[in-house]
């Protein structure tokens, strides 16, 4: 396995939990059905109920018949982890793929609401819109959990879910999160740098917090230069204010029994040599689990 690995505390597996074509309405008997509810600490200026953003996506053409499958990146993340994946799943399976950035993640709007909930408005706002429901939703971390907050409290829009090294439980044992956080706002690069520079000089002054190469470069991939200067993508000041619900999950106070309870047609598959960024590190296993829960 390799050093990027010491996110020993996520879990170490592909969690995939499929949703039968029938019984997908509010009564069906695979899922508990969860209240859409605001989410009243967002940091909603006014009181008023934090409203969706229009995320920023790429989709991928392919058979309207067939549903079409859904990547949710995680934390830190963009849908430009799953650019190579999606490309490989649209050309084997005929279908649309769909990569979405996250509001303040990637080239999605910046705002100071941020939790599960609201995501997961997001996602409700969005996939109607494209034409893409019901859809086969794959998450990743931060991902997984809007995924699956999406599929209890909207089934009808989610055909099947794969959830990829998380669970509907808080995340424990990862303050490396704030760590990270912290690490990437004390950056300082001087302005009109090139680019490559730039980069390395951020690799430089992140090391000496975090010695993960791996968790490095992947942060790195937000480094983005906007009218000269180098600033973060991500929004560091909302995940700042909001990293303890990001961490956490709606109503779930357990681990395997909550999975059973939330999701009791699920099913588990290990994708083996792999750490916490999975579609990174085994990508051709990583396709071949997709596809074998799309059948």
């Amino acid at each position: 396995m390799r050093a990027g690995q010491q996110l020993a505390s996520m879990l170490r597996w592909t969690r995939a939990w499929r949703l039968p074509r029938e019984g997908l309405g509010p009564h069906g008997p695979s899922f508990a059905r969860v209240p859409v509810a605001p989410s009243s600490s967002s940091g909603g200026r006014g009181g008023a109920e934090p409203r969706p953003l229009p995320l920023s996506y790429r989709l991928l053409d392919g058979e309207a018949a067939l549903p079409a499958v859904v990547f949710l990146h995680g934390l830190f993340g963009s849908k430009t982890n799953f650019n190579s994946i999606a490309k490989i799943l649209a050309q084997q399976t005929g279908r649309r793929v769909l990569t979405v950035d996250a509001r303040n993640h990637g080239d999605s709007p910046h705002s100071p609401d941020m939790s599960y909930e609201i995501m997961s408005q997001d996602l409700q706002d969005l996939l109607p819109q494209l034409g893409l429901v019901p859809c086969v939703v794959v998450g990743h971390s931060m991902g997984g959990k809007t995924a699956m907050l999406l599929a209890l409290q909207r089934p009808e829009l989610v055909e099947r879910l794969i959830a990829v090294d998380i669970s509907p439980v808080e995340s424990t044992g990862v303050s490396h999160f704030a760590t990270y956080v912290a690490a990437m706002r004390a950056i300082n690069i001087a302005d009109e740098l090139p680019r490559s520079r730039a980069r390395k000089l951020a690799d430089e002054q992140l090391s000496s917090v975090i010695q993960d190469m791996a968790v490095r470069q992947h942060l790195l991939t937000n480094l983005v230069e906007v009218d000269g200067r180098f600033v973060w993508r991500v929004n560091l000041d909302a995940l700042t204010q909001h990293l303890d619900k990001i961490l956490a999950f709606p109503q779930s106070p357990s681990h395997h029994p909550e999975i059973m309870r939330l999701f009791p047609r699920a099913q588990m598959q290990t994708v083996p040599n792999a750490g916490h960024w999975i579609h990174a590190d085994r990508p051709q296993d990583f396709i071949a689990a997709i596809q074998g829960f799309l059948v």
